[in-house]
C-alpha cells in the first residue's frame, strides 16, 4: 500500500510536473523580450536600492533626505546649586523643584533620604517621571519582587527647565 492513502504509483505526479517544466511557458521567445527583462532588472536594483520609487507603472525619483545640523555650541556646564560643585555630566542632574536650577542626582539623594527612617530591605531610588520612591525589597538579593512605600514627586513635568530645554536639543535633532 502507498504512503499516500490514494493506492497506486505516485511516480506518476513527478512525471508529469517534470514534463510542465521542459516545455517552458515561452518566456524569452525573442530577441526584444531578454533585453526587456534585463532593463527591469535593472530598474528592480535601484528600487531595491532606493534609489527610485514605482507609481503606478511609472519611475520616479525620490527626493533626497537631508538630516537636520546639530547645535554647534558646548553643552551647558552648571554647578550644582546645593553643594556648589560643578556638574561634570550635566545629562545626570535634575531640576531643582523651586527654582529649576540643575543639582547633582547624590544631592536628591541625599536630601529625600535625610528626612526618612529606611528600615530593613529598604532603599530610595528614582522610579522614573521626576519622581523619587521608598522601595522595599521582600528579599534585598532577589531585586524583582518589591513594593513601592512611598513616593516623592521631585520634578515638575509642566514647567520643563531652560537648560534641559538646551541639553535636548543637543541630543534630539529630528
Amino acid at each position: 500500500m502507498s504512503g499516500s492513502g490514494r493506492g497506486g504509483d505516485s511516480r506518476g505526479n513527478r512525471r508529469r510536473s517534470s514534463k510542465r517544466r521542459e516545455r517552458g511557458n515561452g518566456q524569452f521567445s525573442s530577441p526584444d523580450s531578454s533585453r526587456a527583462v534585463v532593463k527591469n532588472a535593472v530598474e528592480l536594483s535601484q528600487l531595491f536600492a532606493g534609489k527610485i520609487e514605482k507609481k503606478r507603472n511609472t519611475l520616479v525619483e525620490r527626493p533626497r533626505w537631508t538630516p537636520p545640523k546639530a547645535p554647534a555650541g558646548p553643552l551647558p556646564a552648571a554647578n550644582c546649586v546645593w553643594c556648589g560643585k560643578p556638574i561634570k555630566d550635566i545629562t545626570f542632574a535634575i531640576s531643582e523643584p523651586d527654582t529649576g536650577s540643575p543639582i547633582h542626582f547624590d544631592c536628591v539623594l541625599a536630601k529625600v533620604g535625610a528626612g526618612e527612617a529606611l528600615g530593613p530591605g529598604d532603599t530610595i531610588s528614582y522610579i522614573g517621571g521626576g519622581r523619587f520612591g521608598i522601595i522595599h525589597y521582600n528579599n534585598p538579593p532577589d531585586t524583582r519582587d518589591f513594593k513601592i512605600k512611598k513616593i516623592f514627586e521631585w520634578e515638575n513635568k509642566e514647567n520643563r527647565s531652560e537648560w534641559r530645554q538646551t541639553l535636548c536639543d543637543h541630543f534630539s535633532v529630528t
